[in-house]
């Protein structure tokens, strides 16, 4: 269980904090989805659970455990917004081994498994994949590492409709081992399979139902 209790980030630079006492809850096995426009503060507050960035005040626990930034970094994966780019391995090996030199095969066909990419040649290069088939890649670069809390900035950006469903099935699976927190700024599908829900404005969150945010869409689409 993750929580974030009065979360502020204000560096010195900014006159206002880009995030304001934010509350959040995350059971285990859940997925939650952080919606808001570019600039809200999505990003930031992904990479402070990744323990790349220090929080200004507030707690962070897991299992009512107070984490600290390299806590953090064991805890969690996270897959940046458009994360093909800093692909760095030759063949879909190499970026699975990479900084895991010893890593087995069975762990590595495990985590090509649960993205749905068993079927490809580790001698493939990842830029001959297709855009959903990159993304999971990047997944299974961060299931590798085997963390309880998958972090994803903006997953669904740039790929088509059947891409986009591609990877929600696999989010859907994924959500029934690993904790998973979502950033978007345009959720659609996203929100059918997640279990918490929050708007993210000017720094504020606030806690939103996801049965209504489906049901906004639907009458969108209709």
């Amino acid at each position: 269980m993750l929580y974030l209790k009065d979360l502020v980030y204000h560096p010195a630079a900014t006159p206002s904090a880009i995030l304001k006492s934010i509350n959040l809850e995350l059971g285990s096995q859940q997925m939650g989805v952080v919606i808001g426009p570019s600039g809200s503060g999505k990003s930031t507050l992904l990479e402070i659970l990744a323990g790349l960035a220090k929080k200004t005040s507030g707690t962070i626990l897991w299992r009512e455990q107070e984490l600290t930034p390299d806590h953090l970094q064991q805890l969690a994966g996270l897959v940046f917004q458009f994360p093909e780019r800093h692909f760095c391995g030759s063949t879909l090996l190499e970026e699975l081994r990479l900084g895991h030199p010893e890593l087995s095969k069975d762990r590595i066909d495990q985590a090509l498994e649960a993205v749905g990419l068993s079927h490809l040649s580790l001698h493939t290069s990842p830029r001959a994949l297709s855009g959903g088939q990159q993304r999971r890649l990047a997944l299974a670069v961060q299931l590798i590492r085997q963390p309880y809390l998958l972090l994803l900035d903006e997953p669904t950006a740039g790929l088509d409709w059947s891409m986009r469903r591609q990877l929600i099935h696999v989010l859907a699976k994924l959500k029934a081992e690993w904790s998973l927190l979502v950033v978007s700024h345009e959720p659609g599908e996203l929100v059918s399979i997640a279990d918490r829900c929050w708007t993210l404005n000017h720094g504020e969150l606030q806690p939103v139902d996801p049965t209504t945010l489906v049901t906004k869409q639907a009458v969108i689409q209709s």
